[in-house]
C-alpha cells in the first residue's frame, strides 16, 4: 500500500561526502536522497554505500524522508547498491530512487529484488520507490512506468539526461541555446505529470543547476507548481525553502478554498448544483480544485509529513 508523503523539495546529496550528508540531514527538506549515481565517481561508488548507510542510521533526520539514488540497472553497481543499502540501513531507509528507467520492466526488476530482500531479512518495513524519467524510451513509456509497481510513489522529470538522450542543444541549465517559441520542456513535463496523475502517484520537477540563481529557481518552481507538480529537486540547501514555499498553498488560497466549499455545499443541500460566486460560476469541478488545495495544505502542516497510507 502506497504512502502519501510531502515532497515539495527533494534535496540531492553525494552519498560519498560525510560532511554534506550531515548538512542535508539538518536542511529540513521534505526528502533527501543520498546519491550513489551521478554524484559519485566510479572509484568512489562502492565505498559510498557504507557512508550512506552510516548517515541513514546515525544522523537525526527529523521529519525528512530518507532516500538513496542507486545506479542504473544496466551498470555493474546496481545490484550491490540495493542489497548493501537495504540490508545495512534497514528501517532507516524510506525510498530508493531508480535512475534512467526505460521501461516498466526496469522498475519491476528493482521491485522483485526488494521483495526478495525483505523476505530474507524477515522485515515488515517496506521500501518505497521513485523513478526518474530521463531517457527518450522512458518518456515514451512514462504511463506504463508510472503503473509498474505498487511500491512506486513518484516519478521525476529529469531534464539533464533527457537533453542528452534527445540530442537537444541546451546550456548547462538545460535551457535552449537559441531562441525557441514557448516552453522548451512543456511537452515532456506534461507527459510525466499526466502519467503520474493517471497512476495516482506524485510528480517531481527537474533540478535547476544554477544554484546561485534563487530567482531563476523560484520561477522554474512556480511554473512547475502551476502545471500541477508536487515538488522539485534541489541541488543546494538554499533551494529547499524556496520549493517549500512555492509548492505549498498560501493562507489566502486555503481560506478561499474553504469558503468556496462551504458556499457550494450549502447550495447543494438546497438542490442547486452550480452557484455564482464573486462573479464566476462555481460547480463540481471547482470543488475538486478546492479539495486539492486543502489536501496539499494538510500535507504541508507540521504534523502531516508522512500522512496515512492511501
Amino acid at each position: 500500500m502506497r504512502r502519501t508523503r510531502i515532497r515539495r523539495a527533494e534535496l540531492a546529496t553525494p552519498a560519498s561526502n560525510e560532511r554534506m550528508c550531515e548538512k542535508a540531514a539538518s536542511s529540513g527538506a521534505d526528502l533527501v536522497f543520498l546519491d550513489l549515481e551521478d554524484a559519485c565517481a566510479p572509484s568512489a561508488k562502492e565505498a559510498a554505500r557504507a557512508t550512506a548507510v552510516a548517515a541513514l542510521r546515525e544522523l537525526d533526520w527529523g521529519r525528512t524522508v530518507r532516500a538513496v539514488r542507486i545506479n542504473g540497472i544496466d551498470t555493474p553497481w546496481c545490484h550491490d547498491d540495493v542489497v548493501e543499502v537495504v540490508t545495512g540501513a534497514g528501517e532507516h531507509l524510506d525510498v530508493l530512487i531508480v535512475p534512467k528507467a526505460r521501461s516498466a520492466r526496469d522498475v519491476w526488476w528493482v521491485d522483485v529484488l526488494l521483495t526478495q530482500l525483505e523476505a530474507k531479512l524477515r522485515t515488515d518495513h517496506r521500501v518505497g520507490l521513485e523513478v526518474l524519467i530521463e531517457e527518450s524510451a522512458g518518456l515514451a513509456d512514462a504511463a506504463a512506468i508510472a503503473r509498474s509497481s505498487p511500491r512506486l510513489e513518484a516519478i521525476i522529470f529529469g531534464a539533464g539526461d533527457l537533453s542528452a538522450s534527445q540530442r537537444a542543444r541546451v546550456d548547462g541549465n538545460f535551457e535552449p541555446v537559441g531562441e525557441y517559441p514557448g516552453d522548451f520542456w512543456h511537452f515532456a513535463r506534461a507527459q510525466v505529470l499526466t502519467a503520474a496523475r493517471a497512476a495516482g502517484i506524485d510528480a517531481i520537477d527537474a533540478p535547476y543547476p544554477a544554484y546561485q540563481d534563487p530567482d531563476g529557481y523560484r520561477r522554474a518552481a512556480q511554473h512547475a507548481s502551476l502545471l500541477g507538480f508536487d515538488g522539485k529537486w534541489a541541488i543546494h540547501p538554499g533551494q529547499v525553502p524556496i520549493a517549500h514555499e512555492v509548492f505549498a498553498p498560501t493562507e489566502d488560497e486555503v481560506a478561499a478554498a474553504r469558503l468556496a466549499i462551504e458556499d457550494y455545499r450549502a447550495s447543494e443541500a438546497d438542490g442547486v448544483g452550480a452557484i455564482g460566486r464573486d462573479g464566476r460560476l462555481v460547480d463540481a469541478a471547482h470543488m475538486r480544485l478546492a479539495e486539492n488545495t486543502l489536501a496539499k495544505a494538510a500535507l504541508a502542516a507540521p504534523d502531516g509529513a508522512a500522512g496515512p497510507p492511501s
